[in-house]
């Protein structure tokens, strides 16, 4: 497993997504359960990893899975509505400081809300996919998303849930992005 999460040669794009959602879920944990310094940079990593696996599924994954069964438009539909509802959630959590009093309310409510999502991904989409598509292309596919989640944005942009909008704003969006988080964090700033 281990060479899996490293992105060994027989990665398969489902294992590796639910991989993601596991680590989001901890992340998640994290963050409700530090304190201070250590919940914004807990917050941090969680921003990070949300930004950087949606924006993989939207170029690599949600597109395939269009074309593999039948039902695939409406599923990704609805998993591209709820990504863009809790990108904006992410978003305003995002300009927050951990210590506001929404934060954790807000927090938490994000958290079963892409709970939910990853669940409902995981069921409707990912099983289907894997189902519907031969091994080599799932490998394929991992791969693909490696190299989207190097071109990531690291903040959420609710509004950018398409492949063709992120490969046009993807990499000017991530400098930008990776620009802002150096700052921040040469600045120690508390958000």
């Amino acid at each position: 497993m281990a060479e899996r999460a490293q992105g060994g040669a027989d990665e398969n794009v489902v294992t590796l997504l639910k991989e993601q959602h596991r680590q989001i879920r901890e992340l998640f944990e994290q963050v409700e359960t530090a304190e201070g310094q250590g919940r914004r940079e807990a917050f941090r990593k969680l921003v990070r990893m949300l930004a950087v696996h949606e924006t993989a599924e939207e170029e690599v994954v949600h597109p395939t899975a269009r074309r593999a069964f039948e039902s695939g438009n409406r599923v990704v539909d609805d998993r591209l509505r709820e990504e863009r509802e809790a990108k904006e959630v992410l978003s305003e959590l995002d300009g927050m400081d951990v210590d506001d009093p929404d934060f954790m309310p807000t927090l938490r409510a994000l958290r079963d809300d892409v709970l939910a999502h990853a669940d409902a991904e995981e069921r409707l989409e990912f099983n289907r996919l894997q189902e519907e598509t031969e091994p080599r292309m799932l490998a394929r596919m991992a791969k693909a998303v490696r190299a989207a989640e190097a071109m990531a944005p690291t903040h959420p942009h609710p509004g950018v849930e398409s492949a063709t909008k992120n490969l046009v704003l993807g990499p000017l969006t991530a400098v930008v992005d990776r620009t802002r988080d150096a700052v921040r964090k040469a600045m120690g700033d508390r958000h």
